[in-house]
């Protein structure tokens, strides 16, 4: 199936090479158009491709500029005037140029990590142009990430080069890192250690680096049900897959489903449904399915369950009905990876009302106290 022309993102692609040749030297790497360019071809079509420098000072980037197909703005040095604003002010003004005469570009990519383009991102997104920024991850001011649509980290892609002479210090770094977070794992799996007691072995070594991993997903997931629960809770409707892909960028325009191990959104979906986390439907457009959540979400029974039974404990250790304040913790301490949000809940009051409807517990508001209290009903079996 052939994307039709006439929806298909074109993109107009503007490089402050001075900001990020800089920046990529100074952590090891070399600034090469190629790995970028293979990006955003993944999200449309190239209409213009501008860089901007003196580049009588990067005589050595030229040829992957020019073999790339990028016009290379000459922002000559002078002895009269500051070299940098020239080239930020010429890339701006070029920028707002095209915005306000080419109707058909549609996102706008400003590749670099200085603060001063701001204005310009917030300019072109009131012209209804969608902006795409693209830093270096220690270089990027952090102010420039929330100002865009998306923003793409050029050292996290695949396949940008090294400077010559700098690979062995940057394994020793890696090795060095390695090294330290070995140091933590014992403590990190302590404190997550809910499974330990139903396996009779230690954890082995190996699978250390891999908890790691596993809590960055968890979290992510964390994230992704919550926010599939508030574009439920705010619109009516099936949620697409695309829409909710969009609502993850609008939260963090750095979310790339690739630094958790997946090819594609879908394919993170597709983990997520075998999980019981979420569901996938066919939807209206082919390849966009529709995002829910099942029936019974993953661990709910059991998330009831263990609220029920601590509410109960703290009714006898407190002689009275345990406040809402400090429950969380309560049930965190009897099961330290609990978090309502893995449920799609958006909070832990949400979480107290959705047991108390499905009979689990009781709670009432005490007005002189404004405050919650829960309870478990005397002869109440529940869940």
């Amino acid at each position: 199936m052939t994307t039709s022309p006439s929806t298909e993102e074109r993109l107009a692609l503007f490089i402050d090479h001075e900001n990020v040749a800089i920046g990529a030297r100074d952590i090891g790497y070399r600034f090469d158009p190629a790995p970028l360019l293979e990006a955003l071809a993944e999200r449309g079509r190239l209409i213009t491709r501008r860089a901007y420098a003196d580049w009588n000072l990067f005589r050595d980037d030229r040829r992957g500029m020019v073999d790339a197909h990028v016009e290379l703005i000459e922002i000559p040095q002078r002895s009269d005037s500051v070299r940098k604003n020239a080239a930020d002010i010429q890339m701006a003004v070029d920028a707002m140029e095209l915005a306000l005469t080419r109707d058909f570009v549609s996102t706008f990519v400003i590749v670099s990590g200085d603060s001063d383009f701001t204005p310009l991102v917030s300019k072109l997104r009131e012209l209804d142009k969608r902006v795409i920024g693209v830093g270096l991850k220690g270089s990027t001011s952090a102010m420039l990430p929330p100002a865009c649509d998306e923003f793409v980290f050029y050292d996290r892609l695949e396949g940008i080069p090294r400077r010559e002479g700098r690979n062995q210090p940057a394994a020793g770094r890696a090795k060095k890192k390695s090294g330290g977070d070995r140091s933590k794992k014992p403590a990190a799996a302590k404190a997550g250690a809910a499974p330990a007691p139903s396996s009779p072995e230690p954890a082995a070594p190996d699978p250390a680096p891999a908890s790691s991993q596993k809590q960055d997903l968890r979290k992510l997931e964390r994230v992704i049900t919550r926010t599939l629960s508030g574009i439920q809770s705010s619109a009516p409707g099936a949620v697409q897959a695309s829409n909710l892909k969009r609502a993850l960028l609008r939260k963090d325009p750095t979310f790339s489903e690739q630094d958790f191990g997946f090819r594609g959104f879908r394919e993170l979906l597709r983990h997520l449904e075998q999980q019981q986390i979420i569901t996938l439907t066919d939807g209206s457009a082919p390849g966009d399915p529709e995002v829910d959540f099942p029936s019974a979400p993953r661990d709910e029974q059991a998330a009831f369950a263990l609220l029920r039974d601590t509410v109960k404990q703290l009714m006898v250790e407190l002689g009275g009905d345990p406040p809402l304040s400090g429950l969380k913790d309560q049930l965190r301490k009897r099961q330290p990876d609990f978090s309502e949000k893995d449920l799609g809940y958006s909070g832990f009051l949400q979480f107290c009302k959705a047991a108390v409807t499905k009979d689990v517990v009781e709670m009432d508001f005490e007005e002189e106290d404004q405050e919650y209290y829960l309870y478990v009903e005397d002869g109440d079996e529940g869940a």
